[in-house]
């Protein structure tokens, strides 16, 4: 490999514009590309197969309307007293243009639905009323016709008593027809009796069958009493809004279109804020914040190199190929569901890596000229070695984001899938491009401040200062030890979730509309949870009315509950919807647990009512997500760890020392879980971070931790330690080559780590809530491990083990490949460029120990 990069290397010198033009056509290429087949960027994060997403598919065959995407317009008067009539009629002026924007289905006006409910409020109590008035007048009909018929009754015991007494007397023919008349007039008067009798129970039976559906009405209205559209104290609404595609599929433009619609629109006193599913805008990738992370970065380099052509020669190809592999990668957005978080992942690994892979090409080349190597043996040499040495570290992080594909969760094989696609980029840039434009820039990339400083620097400088790691390694180990295993004690605790608005920065209308829906409705109404229940077959109308009625009383016993609202019934009845208000939000640990206590109780509900239950929607299916991320990261991470040991074993033929590097890598891995615990979940240093709503830990942030981490680490550990083996193999005490090793390394590797903190310390005040603690995460990450593990814990370490640092069984030692990482064939045969022979150089043969540049 290495003889291969060094001729790639020459051969990019020497055709500089050709390699130049190659790649500004493929950034052409991906570009055109992207804009022609480029999709849609989502928030929405779904896992095939969960209970959420199955079903989410159901609903949409049984209830289409379940399943189109929705958002909120919350208004609150700024004198905060109710609305007036004139701002009600604005409002619906408003609404009414927002229906009528592109890719809106519909929109629910707060002030009519909360008429409405206060309506059937009305109707109910009337009804109860008229209920029990027509109950009383039932009373009083009985009453009557009970005297009545008493009355009859009285009337026909007299007549019998006289006609008995005719028939003793023997009275005359006029008597006794008298008698049969008042006999007729009295069968009449029962008859006419038992028609009132029949009516009037016919009536009973009429009013008392509204009498259920009274009760279900009142039952109803009873579980969504807490329900509300416009706030108790008049000063608030919230409207619904509706879509007619489904949440991930809604695009910025039907978002923008609806915003404009309704801010054209004057509302006199009103502030008008927008829910996250609205407001949230994914379309900017690269934002201020970022920007100055690189900026910092350019100040890092211009201080270590000395000139402006080399600061910004990094810089300039790490830009390039980031712009290749996101544009590349948005490519295929148009052809799978691409979540925000997928190019933005590349965008940090891609900016970060680029740079300092072409940082470390670009320091051995200018050691190089500065001991008067020729400028293209010089560009062929740098890329033999330190580019080799950038391919394998380019590998490892390559492989670690590839096998994210193993967790079985698609939407973060894809990240990993971008990711590497975005490292891949920046190796072939760093290899190509990069000795490109070392060629163009030729010579004036040193300072006249280095030239003379590499001149006055004689060619043996002997031992240098020891360091605190190999001068003090016993309380070296124990205090960096101690100290990351405290960072790492908060980790214990972590909770896993997705952002919810509350994690949107402060002076955003998504966060602002949050807080107005958590004061006037309550914090669950910021994320109801969506129930689904299968009603037996054969169900009737009345049958399904009753069993949603019975099924809502029973959701509400539930713990954390709030209030419950049927919101639809399939047309064969055997699918209704119940939206379920939790009593904290979508995010909060409690909702979490009313989730899994919704689920566990589906089966007592189906042994009395015959109805399971499942439970999906943003809010359930967020849970979904975070479980099962977390079911899937010690795989993932058992994966990574077994592909770290057989990777160091073979690059640096030891058991010992990737043994060592292994464990220094958890370390500084639990120690980033920490302190993202503490800052983001706990609330830590909140106002430095910009966390105003401490939350749980983004679901996929430890995985990707783990993938990312593990890469970068490899490539401090491969920059460190294969200069401690090479002083070790040419003949070095282990110690001393511990000294030399990082000695040699240890100034490009410490401004490589601060440029990529730089860069991912960047997206820590991204405007994209869920990018803000992965930014974190890898800044911190980064920065324990390059400092605290690799410069201090890795070569105490290693100091105190001496030779059997480097143990290695012989029969491993034979079947083992030579995969030459720094190139060392190079140097033992320097004539592997015969076109151009390598001038003279100033101890060139000794050891090969950076020269200290301004």
């Amino acid at each position: 490999m290495a003889q291969f990069l060094y001729r790639l290397g020459r051969l990019a010198a020497r055709r500089a514009w050709t390699v130049i033009a190659a790649w500004a056509a493929v950034l052409v290429i991906a570009g055109s590309t992207f804009a022609v087949a480029g999709g849609q960027l989502t928030t929405a994060i779904t896992i095939p197969g969960t209970e959420t997403q199955r079903l989410s598919d159901r609903l949409q065959d049984e209830l289409p309307g379940a399943g189109h995407g929705t958002g909120r317009i919350v208004f609150r008067t700024e004198t905060g007293e109710p609305f007036t009539a004139g701002q009600r009629e604005q409002i619906g002026t408003a609404l009414t243009a927002a229906g009528d924007s592109a890719g809106v289905d519909g929109v629910l006006d707060p002030f009519t639905a909360q008429a409405e409910r206060e309506d059937q409020q009305q109707q109910l109590a009337d009804g109860r009323e008229q209920l029990a008035d027509g109950r009383d007048r039932l009373e009083e009909g009985r009453a009557r016709l009970d005297d009545a018929e008493a009355t009859l009754e009285e009337n026909q015991e007299k007549l019998d008593a006289a006609r008995e007494q005719a028939e003793r007397a023997d009275a005359p023919g006029p008597v006794r027809d008298e008698l049969e008349e008042r006999q007729e007039d009295l069968d009449d008067g029962r008859a006419d009796l038992e028609r009132n009798r029949a009516e009037l129970e016919a009536g009973a039976e009429e009013l008392e069958a509204s009498a259920p559906e009274l009760a279900r009405g009142e039952r109803l209205l009873a579980l969504a009493e807490d329900t509300r559209t416009v706030s108790e104290d008049g000063t608030a609404a919230m409207a619904v809004v509706t879509f007619t595609a489904q949440q991930q599929a809604v695009t910025a433009e039907d978002k923008e279109a609806l915003q404009a619609a309704v801010d054209g629109v004057a509302i006199d006193g009103v502030q008008v804020e927008y829910s996250s599913e609205i407001a949230q805008d994914i379309s900017q990738l690269f934002g201020p914040a970022e920007v100055i992370g690189v900026l910092i970065a350019a100040v890092v380099l211009l201080v270590m190199l000395g000139t402006l052509v080399a600061a910004g020669l990094p810089i300039l190809t790490a830009l390039t190929g980031v712009g290749i592999g996101a544009l590349a990668t948005l490519s295929f957005s148009g052809v799978v569901q691409m979540t925000s978080v997928t190019p933005m992942l590349g965008l940090m690994l891609g900016l970060a890596v680029g740079i300092d892979y072409s940082l470390f090409i670009l320091n051995r080349h200018r050691q190089q000229l500065l001991r008067g190597v020729g400028l293209h043996e010089s560009i062929g040499l740098a890329t033999g070695t330190s580019g080799n040495a950038v391919v394998f570290a380019g590998l490892t992080v390559i492989i670690a984001l590839a096998a994210l594909n193993v967790t079985g969760i698609g939407f973060l094989g894809m990240m990993g899938t971008a990711a590497a696609v975005c490292v891949a980029v920046a190796v072939l840039i760093a290899v190509t491009l990069t000795p490109a434009l070392l060629s163009l820039a030729g010579h004036r990339l040193l300072s006249a401040r280095a030239r003379e400083q590499a001149a006055r620097t004689p060619a043996h400088r002997g031992e240098r200062r020891e360091g605190l790691a190999t001068r003090r390694p016993v309380p070296t180990l124990l205090a960096g030890v101690t100290a990351l295993v405290l960072i790492a004690l908060p980790a214990a605790s972590m909770r896993l979730g997705l952002p919810d608005a509350s994690s949107e920065p402060a002076d955003s209308t998504q966060y602002r509309a949050y807080r107005i829906i958590d004061e006037k409705f309550g914090a669950g109404a910021n994320g109801p949870v969506l129930v689904v229940a299968d009603l037996p077959e054969g169900t009737d109308a009345t049958e399904a009315a009753d069993l949603q009625v019975a099924v809502g009383e029973e959701l509400m016993e539930r713990e954390n509950v709030v209030s419950v609202v049927p919101a639809g019934l399939s047309e064969d009845r055997r699918t209704a919807v119940f939206q379920v208000t939790p009593a904290e939000g979508p995010a909060a640990a409690s909702t979490e647990e009313l989730v899994d206590d919704l689920r566990a109780f589906s089966p007592a509900l189906e042994e009395e009512h015959g109805v399971g239950i499942g439970v999906t929607g943003l809010t359930g299916g967020n849970i979904d997500v975070s479980q099962k991320l977390a079911a899937a990261l010690p795989l993932y991470l058992t994966v990574v760890l077994g592909l770290s040991l057989l990777l160091m074993v073979l690059v640096f033929r030891s058991v010992l020392v990737p043994v060592i590097a292994t464990a220094g890598f958890m370390l500084s891995l639990f120690a980033a879980f920490g302190a993202v615990v503490a800052i983001y979940q706990w609330g830590w240093l909140g106002a430095v971070f910009g966390v105003h709503d401490p939350g749980p830990v983004l679901s996929f942030l430890p995985t990707l931790l783990v993938g990312v981490l593990f890469g970068l680490a490899m490539d401090y550990q491969l920059f460190l330690v294969s200069g401690m083996r090479e002083a070790y193999v040419h003949g070095r005490s282990a110690r001393a080559a511990v000294r030399e090793g990082l000695d040699a390394g240890r100034a490009v590797v410490t401004a490589a780590a601060i440029i990529m903190i730089s860069v991912f310390a960047g997206f820590v005040f991204s405007h994209m809530a869920m990018v803000r603690p992965l930014g974190f995460g890898l800044a911190f990450g980064v920065l324990v491990d390059a400092f605290v593990v690799r410069m201090m814990l890795i070569p105490a370490a290693m100091h105190l083990l001496g030779d059997r640092a480097w143990w290695l069984p012989r029969w491993l030692d034979r079947v083992l490949p030579d995969v030459d990482v720094e190139g060392q064939s190079l140097e033992r045969d320097p004539g592997t460029a015969p076109q151009e022979p390598a001038p003279a150089r100033t101890g060139a043969e000794e050891a090969r120990e950076p020269v200290a540049v301004p």
